[in-house]
Protein backbone atom coordinates (compact mmCIF):
# COMPACT_ATOMS: atom_id res chain seq x y z
CA UNK A 1 0.00 0.00 0.00
CA UNK A 2 0.98 3.61 -0.46
CA UNK A 3 0.43 6.04 2.44
CA UNK A 4 0.86 9.78 2.80
CA UNK A 5 1.37 11.05 6.34
CA UNK A 6 0.71 14.79 6.63
CA UNK A 7 1.57 16.68 9.79
CA UNK A 8 0.40 20.23 10.28
CA UNK A 9 1.18 23.26 12.32
CA UNK A 10 3.70 22.99 15.16
CA UNK A 11 4.17 19.24 14.79
CA UNK A 12 7.72 19.92 13.64
CA UNK A 13 8.29 20.85 17.31
CA UNK A 14 7.30 17.38 18.55
CA UNK A 15 9.83 16.19 21.11
CA UNK A 16 10.51 19.75 22.23
CA UNK A 17 7.07 21.21 23.01
CA UNK A 18 4.66 20.03 25.67
CA UNK A 19 6.58 16.82 26.31
CA UNK A 20 3.91 15.65 28.74
CA UNK A 21 1.39 15.72 25.88
CA UNK A 22 3.46 14.82 22.82
CA UNK A 23 6.39 12.89 24.28
CA UNK A 24 10.12 13.39 23.89
CA UNK A 25 10.63 11.86 20.46
CA UNK A 26 10.97 14.07 17.41
CA UNK A 27 8.68 13.89 14.41
CA UNK A 28 11.60 12.53 12.37
CA UNK A 29 12.09 9.69 14.88
CA UNK A 30 8.37 8.92 14.81
CA UNK A 31 8.36 8.90 11.00
CA UNK A 32 11.33 6.50 10.90
CA UNK A 33 9.49 4.10 13.22
CA UNK A 34 6.37 4.28 11.07
CA UNK A 35 8.39 3.58 7.91
CA UNK A 36 10.06 0.59 9.63
CA UNK A 37 6.68 -0.74 10.80
CA UNK A 38 5.28 -0.55 7.25
CA UNK A 39 8.46 -1.79 5.58
CA UNK A 40 6.62 -3.48 2.71
CA UNK A 41 4.54 -0.40 2.02
CA UNK A 42 5.44 3.01 0.65
CA UNK A 43 5.29 5.74 3.28
CA UNK A 44 5.64 9.39 2.29
CA UNK A 45 5.95 12.03 5.01
CA UNK A 46 5.12 15.72 4.77
CA UNK A 47 4.97 18.50 7.35
CA UNK A 48 4.03 22.15 6.99
CA UNK A 49 3.07 25.01 9.27
CA UNK A 50 1.31 26.69 6.36
CA UNK A 51 -2.37 25.95 5.77
CA UNK A 52 -2.28 26.53 2.00
CA UNK A 53 0.70 24.21 1.58
CA UNK A 54 -1.23 21.42 3.29
CA UNK A 55 -4.15 22.05 0.94
CA UNK A 56 -1.81 21.92 -2.06
CA UNK A 57 -0.25 18.66 -0.80
CA UNK A 58 -3.70 17.12 -0.44
CA UNK A 59 -4.59 18.21 -3.98
CA UNK A 60 -1.37 16.76 -5.39
CA UNK A 61 -1.89 13.50 -3.51
CA UNK A 62 -5.10 12.90 -5.42
CA UNK A 63 -3.06 12.17 -8.56
CA UNK A 64 -0.22 10.24 -6.91
CA UNK A 65 -1.94 6.91 -6.31
CA UNK A 66 -2.08 6.93 -2.51
CA UNK A 67 -4.28 4.32 -0.90
CA UNK A 68 -4.77 6.52 2.12
CA UNK A 69 -3.78 9.76 3.77
CA UNK A 70 -3.12 10.03 7.49
CA UNK A 71 -3.55 13.66 8.55
CA UNK A 72 -2.61 15.27 11.84
CA UNK A 73 -3.58 18.85 11.07
CA UNK A 74 -2.66 20.09 14.55
CA UNK A 75 -4.50 23.25 15.50
CA UNK A 76 -5.79 23.61 11.92
CA UNK A 77 -8.17 20.79 12.87
CA UNK A 78 -10.30 23.21 14.84
CA UNK A 79 -10.79 26.01 12.32
CA UNK A 80 -9.42 25.28 8.84
CA UNK A 81 -12.31 25.18 6.44
CA UNK A 82 -9.69 25.40 3.68
CA UNK A 83 -8.21 22.03 4.69
CA UNK A 84 -11.73 20.63 5.08
CA UNK A 85 -12.56 21.71 1.52
CA UNK A 86 -9.27 20.26 0.22
CA UNK A 87 -10.14 16.90 1.78
CA UNK A 88 -13.63 17.10 0.25
CA UNK A 89 -12.17 17.81 -3.17
CA UNK A 90 -10.22 14.54 -3.44
CA UNK A 91 -11.24 10.90 -3.64
CA UNK A 92 -8.34 9.51 -1.60
CA UNK A 93 -9.61 8.59 1.88
CA UNK A 94 -8.21 10.63 4.77
CA UNK A 95 -8.03 9.62 8.42
CA UNK A 96 -7.73 12.39 10.98
CA UNK A 97 -5.25 11.58 13.76
CA UNK A 98 -4.13 13.20 16.99
CA UNK A 99 -1.42 11.95 19.31
CA UNK A 100 -3.22 13.35 22.36
CA UNK A 101 -6.77 12.72 23.45
CA UNK A 102 -8.13 16.06 22.28
CA UNK A 103 -11.33 15.51 24.28
CA UNK A 104 -9.38 15.46 27.53
CA UNK A 105 -7.75 18.80 26.76
CA UNK A 106 -8.88 22.42 26.29
CA UNK A 107 -12.51 22.78 25.28
CA UNK A 108 -11.64 24.42 21.93
CA UNK A 109 -9.83 21.20 20.95
CA UNK A 110 -13.05 19.18 21.23
CA UNK A 111 -14.34 20.58 17.92
CA UNK A 112 -12.96 19.41 14.59
CA UNK A 113 -14.11 20.99 11.34
CA UNK A 114 -12.42 18.24 9.30
CA UNK A 115 -13.79 15.10 11.00
CA UNK A 116 -17.00 15.03 8.98
CA UNK A 117 -15.12 14.75 5.69
CA UNK A 118 -12.64 12.14 6.90
CA UNK A 119 -13.02 8.37 6.76
CA UNK A 120 -12.41 8.21 10.51
CA UNK A 121 -10.71 9.76 13.52
CA UNK A 122 -8.08 8.27 15.83
CA UNK A 123 -6.89 10.18 18.89
CA UNK A 124 -5.10 9.63 22.14
CA UNK A 125 -2.66 6.82 21.33
CA UNK A 126 0.48 8.90 20.96
CA UNK A 127 2.64 7.77 18.07
CA UNK A 128 0.41 4.73 17.81
CA UNK A 129 -2.38 6.92 16.42
CA UNK A 130 -0.51 7.05 13.10
CA UNK A 131 0.03 3.29 13.06
CA UNK A 132 -3.60 2.53 13.90
CA UNK A 133 -4.73 4.83 11.11
CA UNK A 134 -2.49 3.19 8.50
CA UNK A 135 -3.46 -0.29 9.71
CA UNK A 136 -7.14 0.61 9.31
CA UNK A 137 -6.64 0.95 5.56
CA UNK A 138 -5.62 -2.72 5.48
CA UNK A 139 -8.86 -3.97 7.07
Amino acid sequence: MKFLFINGVNLNMTGRREKGVYGTRTLDQINKDIAARFNGDECVFYQSNIEGEICSRLHAAADEGFDGIILNAGAFTHYSYAIRDAISSIDTPVIEVHMSNVHARDEFRHMSVISAVCKGVIAGFGEGSYILAAESFKL
